[in-house]
C-alpha cells in the first residue's frame, strides 16, 4: 500500500481546531501501567499508529488492552512475558521504556533495541547509566537490551551528563521500583516528562521536582491502577500555530497549554505574528509581512528541536534571511532538499540552515523523511502555488491524529488517499 498526503496550496487557514493529546507523553505513560497491581484507564490518548504499536506490545506481553475513543484500559495482571518481539519494537522509538517496568515487574526484561525516526544519533547511554546505577546489570549484545535484578536494587544518586529525556524517563521508571530514595541530577524538564511523573504519583509513586533539573524518588512503594488523563500535545499545538501564521490565517487552537509554548510564542511575536493566549486557548492571527528571524534549538524550556522543520518551512517564504541552528539532532536537515524541489533557497553549512525567503514556493511531489519533516512538508504545501503530493505519509500519522481532518476543518484542501502498489503511477501528477 502506498499513502500519500495532497494538499492545494494558497489557502488561508481560519477556524478552531482541538489539539489532540501528547504523544510523547503517551508513549511513555502507557508502558508506566504496566508497573501497577491493578488495572489503569488513560484518556485522551492520541490515535496514531505509536499508541497502537504499544497496544499491541502490551497484548503480546500478556496484558489485557482495549483503546477506543481516545481512551485506553490496561489490565497488567496477566503478563507473562519480558521479550516483545522485534517486528513490534523496531516500529517506535519509545519503546525502551518497557526495559524499566519490564524490569520491575518481573526482575527482568530483553527489549530489541528501539527503532523510530532516522534523525541522526541517538545514544541509550545514559538510560544504561541510570538503569546499572540503581544495580540493573544490562548486556547490549546481539541488538537487544537485556537487564535484570541483581543483589542490590536501590535508589542512589544518578547524574545524567546531559539533560536526555528518554534517561530521564526511564530513571524514573527504574527508580520507582528500587528501594530507598534516588536524585536524578541534571534532569530534562519537558511537560512530558512531568505527566509521567503525575501519573505514577496517582499510582501512588513518590515523585518530586519534576519540571526541574533535579527530581528526587522514594521507591519501593506499591503502585495501583489509576484513572488519568494525558496532556495535550505541545508539538501538534506548535505545528498548527506555525501552520496558521505560515498561511497568514487566523486560527484559535483550543485544548492547549500555553505556558508549553512560550518559547514558539516568542518567536513568532518576533516575527509580527500575533499570538493571543487565554486557559487552554491560543489564537495565532498573521495578516501583513513577517519578518525573517534567527532560531537555535535548546532542550526545554528552551525551542524545541520537534518544531525546527516546520518552523524552517515557514521562514523559506518569509522575505530576507533567517538562520536556524538544530543543536540536539544532527541528521535533522534532511527534509532540507524537499523543499529545494519547491524553490526554497536554503543553504545548510554544518549544523546551521541559512534560509533566505523566495516570493513563493511550487506545489510538487515530495516526501517526508521522518515525522517533523512530514509536519514540515505540511507547512510548505499549505503555503505553496499549486498542488503537492507528499509520500511518507506513515512517518505523519506516527505523531498526528487525523492531521488530514484538521487542516480541512480550517478550510485547507487536504486529502489522505492511499493506493494499491499496482494502483499508484509516478508518472501522474
Amino acid at each position: 500500500m502506498i499513502e500519500t498526503l495532497l494538499i492545494d496550496g494558497g489557502v488561508r487557514l481560519k477556524g478552531e481546531v482541538t489539539v489532540s493529546g501528547g504523544k510523547n507523553a503517551a508513549v511513555a505513560i502507557i508502558p508506566a501501567a504496566l508497573l501497577a497491581d491493578s488495572p489503569s484507564t488513560i484518556e485522551n490518548l492520541p490515535d496514531i499508529d505509536d499508541v497502537y504499536c504499544l497496544r499491541d506490545i502490551l497484548i503480546w506481553l500478556g496484558a489485557d488492552v482495549t483503546f477506543e475513543h481516545g481512551v485506553m484500559s490496561i489490565d497488567p495482571r496477566g503478563i507473562t512475558r519480558n521479550d516483545p518481539p522485534y517486528e513490534l519494537v523496531r516500529k517506535m522509538r519509545a519503546s525502551y521504556y518497557l526495559v524499566p517496568v519490564l524490569l520491575g515487574r518481573m526482575g527482568s526484561s530483553c527489549v530489541p533495541m528501539p527503532g523510530g525516526c532516522d534523525i541522526g544519533n541517538r545514544p541509550i547511554d545514559q538510560t544504561i547509566k541510570g538503569l546499572t546505577s540503581l544495580g540493573a546489570d544490562v548486556d547490549l549484545s546481539g541488538g537487544v537490551i537485556r537487564a535484570q535484578v541483581t543483589d542490590h536494587f536501590e535508589g542512589t544518586e544518578v547524574f545524567l551528563d546531559f539533560p536526555s529525556v528518554g534517561a530521564t524517563i526511564n530513571t524514573m521508571l527504574t527508580a520507582v521500583c528500587a528501594k530507598g530514595a534516588t536524585t536524578i541530577h541534571n534532569a530534562a524538564k519537558e511537560p512530558h516528562i512531568v505527566d509521567t511523573a503525575n501519573f505514577l504519583s496517582s499510582m501512588g509513586a513518590w515523585v518530586k521536582g519534576a519540571g526541574t533539573d533535579v527530581i528526587r524518588i522514594r521507591g519501593g512503594r506499591p503502585l495501583h491502577g489509576s484513572n488519568y488523563a494525558v496532556i495535550p500535545d505541545q508539538i501538534e499545538t506548535g505545528t498548527l500555530m506555525i501552520a496558521a501564521a505560515a498561511t497568514r490565517g487566523d486560527v484559535m487552537i483550543r485544548g492547549a497549554i500555553p505556558t508549553h509554548m512560550e518559547s514558539l510564542t516568542a518567536k513568532l511575536l518576533e516575527m509580527g505574528v500575533h499570538v493571543n493566549e487565554a486557559d487552554d486557548r491560543i489564537r495565532v492571527r498573521a495578516d501583513g509581512k513577517l519578518r525573517p528571524i534567527n532560531i537555535k534549538t535548546q532542550v526545554y524550556p528552551g525551542f524545541p528541536t520537534d518544531l525546527q522543520q516546520p518552523m524552517t518551512a515557514m521562514l523559506a517564504s518569509v522575505p530576507g534571511s533567517s538562520y536556524v541552528t538544530e543543536t540536539i539532532f544532527e541528521n535533522r536537515f534532511r527534509y532540507v532538499d524537499e523543499l529545494r524541489r519547491m524553490g526554497a533557497n536554503i543553504r545548510v553549512l554544518e549544523r546551521t540552515a541559512i534560509v533566505e525567503g523566495v516570493p513563493q514556493l511550487r506545489g510538487t511531489r515530495i516526501t517526508a523523511t521522518d515525522l517533523r519533516a512530514g509536519a514540515a512538508m505540511i507547512v510548505a504545501a499549505l503555503i505553496a502555488e499549486g498542488r503537492s503530493e507528499i509520500k511518507g505519509v506513515k512517518y505523519i500519522m506516527r505523531g498526528y491524529e487525523r492531521i488530514d481532518e484538521k487542516l480541512r476543518l480550517l478550510g485547507a484542501m487536504a486529502i489522505h488517499k492511499t493506493y494499491a502498489d499496482n494502483e499508484y503511477n509516478d508518472d501522474e501528477f
